[in-house]
Parts: structure tokens; C-alpha cells; sequence
């Protein structure tokens, strides 16, 4: 990692990869951390859709344009907040675009540097079949428009390990957390707490 004595964590992946349990573990398992959860945000969100007469589908044009973005914009911002009384914060959300997003990233980094912070991300690798059953289990209402049209819901998404952010000049800056069962996870938990804490 770089010489930042605070750390911006996020811990990301598609859907169902299994990001909340393992945070959560992550963060039990450090000491000074702030635990950030954009779910969190979801209570807020589903008000809108009720205010606007919407259908409830997170998957729909109309959180696309007046809700998702929003989301992410203020779960960050309550991460860099807390940066200023905390050495370590950890947001758990798929950032499945912003990843990808160069320019996003980059702006990002821009605003920890100020901070005196660094960017980790924890990707969270899972088989998609084994997403599909871990979605099916949690049966959340967040997921019906998924499960219900699961190829077109599932072509959309991208597993790949997001190469783009990789910085040269920076070890470990992205960790993969390999989570399609208990062994991996045992593995990769001893592995992401330890460089975590060696730095």
C-alpha cells in the first residue's frame, strides 16, 4: 500500500458475492475502523419511490435516474467525514460502475489525498451460481426483479476483477477476497485482515 496513515476501504462486487458478511468481519477484525453501509441508505430510498407513486424496482429507469447516484454521493461523502476522526473507514457497496470509472477514481484519490488517505478495494470474487443461491436464501425484496428475470439481470454484471484502478506505484492498493466457500473465505480473511493491520 502507499505511506497513508488512513485508509478509505471499499469492499465491492456484484450482488450476492457475500460483500456484507464479509465487511463486516473485515471491520470486527481491525481496530479504529468506521463501518459504512450503503444498504443503509435503502429505508431513505424506498420513501422516494413511494412519494413519486413508483413501483419499488431498484433495477428500474426511474432509480437509475433519480435515486442510485445519489446514494453513492452520500455514502462517500459520510466516509470522508468520518476520515477526520477515524483512521480507517469501510463502505460496503457494489461500486460496480464507479470502479470502471476512471475519472470517478481518480477524483476520488484526489479528495483522500487531501485527507491524508489511501484507497483500498476489497474486491469480493464468488461464483455467479453460487451469487444466484446466496440470492434466492436472503430473499430480499430488493432482489425479486432480479431473480425473476435472472439472465437479463445477470448479463448486465460484471465479475470481472477490475484492473482498471490498479495503481503501479502502490502495493496491494486492490485485494481479492475469494469467497465461494467457506475455505476460501478462511483463507482470504487471514490473508486481507493481515496486510490490513501490517500497514
Amino acid at each position: 500500500m502507499c505511506s497513508f496513515l488512513k485508509k478509505l476501504i471499499l469492499v465491492t462486487s456484484p450482488p450476492a458475492c457475500g460483500k456484507t458478511f464479509v465487511s463486516k468481519q473485515i471491520s470486527k477484525a481491525l481496530d479504529h475502523i468506521v463501518y459504512l453501509d450503503k444498504d443503509t441508505l435503502i429505508g431513505l430510498s424506498k420513501q422516494i419511490f413511494v412519494v413519486a407513486n413508483e413501483e419499488y424496482n431498484r433495477s428500474s429507469d426511474f432509480f437509475e435516474e433519480h435515486i442510485r447516484n445519489y446514494e453513492y454521493e452520500v455514502i462517500v461523502e459520510l466516509a470522508l467525514e468520518a476520515l477526520d476522526y477515524d483512521s480507517k473507514v469501510l463502505i460496503n457497496a457494489p461500486f460496480t460502475r464507479e470502479l470502471r470509472d476512471k475519472e470517478y477514481m481518480h477524483n476520488l484519490k484526489k479528495k483522500l489525498m487531501k485527507k491524508g488517505a489511501e484507497l483500498v478495494v476489497i474486491w469480493v470474487e464468488t461464483d455467479i451460481e453460487v451469487c444466484h443461491q446466496r440470492m434466492i436464501a436472503r430473499a430480499s425484496d430488493r432482489d425479486t426483479w432480479k431473480l425473476d428475470n435472472w439472465d437479463e439481470y445477470i448479463a448486465g454484471c460484471n465479475f470481472e476483477r477490475p484492473e482498471e484502478i490498479n495503481d503501479p506505484s502502490c502495493v496491494d492498493d486492490i485485494l481479492i477476497f475469494k469467497n465461494s466457500s467457506q475455505e476460501e473465505f478462511n483463507a482470504s480473511i487471514h490473508d486481507i485482515v493481515d496486510k490490513l493491520n501490517d500497514n
